[in-house]
């Protein structure tokens, strides 16, 4: 009998040991996912926050180089200005911390118009800049910038025709650029398509570009215009030509060749491109119009789609024209139609779609909110 109890005894303690045993390791078992889901809100948090500081990258591009010297106005290079003009907007440019500079060329080297506009989209860059010098037979002078486009004139088509013609110094360049003969205007209506879509924010860069120039600098304001240059034709971002200046003229050649004019076309290009981000940092919807909607007493739905795109052309809104976005919607607003891609009910899904788009290769893409058929004001619509 004494030896049942002291056997049942043990058993007990057996018992309350494993039960103790086992509530331990519920507590570490839980503890461990409660350190799990910290460790991956750590990491969800710093991922996010890498996203969201994520560094404007400026790819500036110094026109011609090596075997080809570019315009030679005044017996001076446009090939070594361009070079020192890129390097020095690129060194003021990378005092800032939220700017990231990537050069199509450090040196005296050739690079082909297409191997330029690849570096520009392997960077995924957000701001395409190409610089080079101008030359005329008169005794021309004063800065322009470019943006890819239809020659308004045969003044602009002999400008893109003379930056076109380095693809001669390609090999098998008749491949390379499907046919395209820089001599032949009919060419260019071919080039203009794929910038389309970034043509609002191309134009706004080169305006602030311009506005730079004339503003620090005084100089001749040749103002904003569009030509049909292969450099930007390639390129999947805002991009824009600057001529910095003619070398035909003698005095502005002399500027253009001396260390003091480089060091400030370079700070006013700089310039430019700074205030185009911080018009991009302050709204990429500033120049939309917007009605004004009470939406406390109105019954109207709100919803949101992705706009992708802002072109002069008109273009069938097909999922074969947007990289295979569906569906899209095209909207007259002035002489522009505006693209939009979805209709989205809640914001977190249009942040989504919005990603998508940008997978996709629309990388300016943003979102707009509407009240029923009104466009209005994002800030009004979310908390």
């Amino acid at each position: 009998m004494l030896k049942t109890i002291v056997k049942i005894t043990h058993i007990f303690k057996v018992f309350r040991i494993k039960k103790n045993l086992i509530m331990i390791l519920k507590k570490i078992y839980i503890l461990k996912i409660y350190f799990l889901i910290i460790f991956i809100s750590l990491i969800s948090f710093n991922s996010f926050s890498q996203q969201s500081d994520k560094k404007f990258t400026v790819v500036l591009d110094a026109g011609h180089g090596g075997k080809d010297p570019g315009n030679r106005g005044n017996n001076y290079y446009e090939k070594k200005i361009a070079l020192k003009i890129a390097l020095t907007t690129g060194d003021i440019l990378k005092r800032k911390s939220d700017i990231n500079i990537i050069y199509t060329r450090k040196k005296d080297v050739f690079i082909g118009l297409i191997k330029r506009a690849e570096i520009a989209n392997k960077a995924d860059a957000d701001l395409f800049v190409s610089i080079h010098c101008d030359a005329h037979n008169s005794n021309a002078y004063g800065a322009g910038s470019f943006v890819l486009g239809l020659h308004a004139n045969q003044r602009n088509f002999e400008i893109a025709k003379k930056e076109n013609n380095v693809i001669f110094y390609e090999e098998n360049y008749e491949q390379k650029y499907d046919g395209f003969d820089p001599n032949n205007p009919e060419s260019v209506i071919s080039l203009t398509l794929m910038q389309e879509t970034y043509l609002d924010q191309s134009i706004k860069a080169a305006d602030a570009i311009q506005k730079s120039f004339k503003n620090n600098l005084k100089r001749k304001d040749r103002s904003v215009k569009q030509a049909g240059f292969i450099v930007l034709k390639y390129t999947y971002m805002p991009s824009v030509l600057v001529e910095a200046g003619f070398l035909t003229n003698k005095r502005e050649g002399a500027y253009l060749n001396s260390s003091k004019g480089q060091k400030e076309i370079s700070a006013a290009i700089a310039d430019g491109i700074l205030n185009y981000l911080s018009s991009l940092k302050v709204s990429l919807n500033q120049n939309d119009s917007y009605q004004q909607v009470d939406l406390e007493n109105k019954n109207e739905e709100i919803y949101f789609r992705i706009q992708l795109a802002a072109s002069s052309k008109s273009l069938e809104p097909k999922s074969y024209n947007f990289k295979g976005l569906n569906p899209i919607f095209k909207e007259k607003e002035g002489k522009l139609y505006r693209y939009y891609f979805g209709k989205f009910n809640s914001y977190s899904d249009a942040k989504k779609m919005k990603r998508k788009a940008a997978r996709s290769g629309f990388k300016s893409a943003f979102i707009v909110s509407f009240s029923g058929d009104k466009k209005v004001k994002l800030s009004s619509v979310i908390d």
